[in-house]
């Protein structure tokens, strides 16, 4: 995802302060990740789950972006749970 800035929602410093989720491997997430679903109807902007890999680990970030900015702003960030996902980490169970 082609991203002009990033902007960390409060949630999402939290949520990665406490998962022990770097700064550094989000950005790669959504630059290198592939979009596993899309949310074309979030708002204020559409959001996109993103599942990327950050030393050999699955990690999911959830990113709006604004359409003319380019802007986007990090939702929340987390290593998905097998029990919930698919090996694949792109198919919920």
């Amino acid at each position: 995802m082609k991203c002009s800035s990033l902007r960390f929602s409060r949630h999402a410093i939290e949520r990665m302060f406490y998962r022990q989720i770097l700064p550094e491997a989000v950005a790669h997430v959504i630059e290198a990740g592939e979009i596993v679903n899309d949310y074309p109807d979030d708002t204020p902007y559409p959001s996109a789950l993103v599942l990327g890999y950050w030393e050999n680990e699955p990690i999911h970030v959830v990113v709006a972006r604004e359409e003319s900015s380019r802007r986007c702003y990090i939702v929340t960030a987390y290593r998905p749970d097998s029990k919930t996902w698919d090996n694949d980490y792109k198919t919920r169970r």
